[in-house]
């Protein structure tokens, strides 16, 4: 799978440096230029859309020659994988933060969910997916990845609310709701569909929502 490819290589990497005694600098320079292109492609993204990036935008953005891009990055595509695989991994460890600090109530559910998609991560994500309709290899590129990560997630939410545990469906349904209802809501509010004194009102009742579909939390709040 493509993101724990990811993280292999990166274990990969970080044993040959263990077994040195450090990582090189020319490791950790190239690991760090690298992320300076992935992070300016997500900047471009957001600031131009999908179809109006090109590979020299981001290598301005990221104040590099575009040789020393391709250095790194062989195309424009493998650019676009490894930028998308960043959102994701973002998104999860945004999740994982919020929700360790948090109780297993669903205000907290909702409300991790709500502060992630305010980012600009979410609006590039969101960019990507609607290209992804009308460009086959991006949808090809995604698609996959959007499979795993929803798997990620899941089951990253999952270990992080243990009061669901005898509630797997119920739960799952939850999440479902919860991402369809926020991500259209934070979408309506980006393009003015939807008044944003609406929003507080709709967190509230998405959260009433979550806690009468598992029983336990419906009887504590009763």
């Amino acid at each position: 799978m493509a993101l724990a490819a990811v993280r292999s290589a990166t274990a990969r990497r970080k044993s040959k440096a263990d077994a040195s005694g450090a990582p090189t600098l020319q490791s950790l320079k190239s690991g760090q230029t690298r992320m300076r292109l992935v992070e300016a492609t997500i900047r471009c993204i957001v600031k131009n859309g999908y179809s109006n990036t090109t590979t020299p935008q981001i290598a301005n953005e990221a104040g590099l020659s575009r040789g020393a891009m391709l250095h790194h990055f062989e195309n424009g595509a493998a650019l676009i994988k490894a930028a998308i695989i960043e959102l994701h991994e973002k998104r999860l460890r945004a999740f994982r933060r919020a929700a360790d600090t948090g109780h297993g109530d669903p205000t907290t559910l909702v409300r991790t969910y709500w502060q992630q998609i305010q980012k600009p991560a979410f609006i590039a994500f969101h960019e990507l997916a609607l290209a992804a309709r009308t460009h086959a290899d991006l949808a090809r590129m995604l698609n996959p990845l959007q499979v795993e990560f929803r798997e990620r997630y899941m089951a990253t939410a999952f270990s992080l609310f243990p009061e669901w545990a005898h509630h797997r469906k119920q739960f799952d349904l939850a999440m479902a709701l919860s991402q369809n209802l926020l991500e259209g809501l934070a979408i309506n509010v980006q393009t003015g569909a939807t008044d944003p004194e609406m929003v507080e009102p709709m967190l509230e009742l998405l959260e009433n929502q979550i806690r009468a579909m598992n029983p336990a939390l419906a009887k504590a709040s009763s």
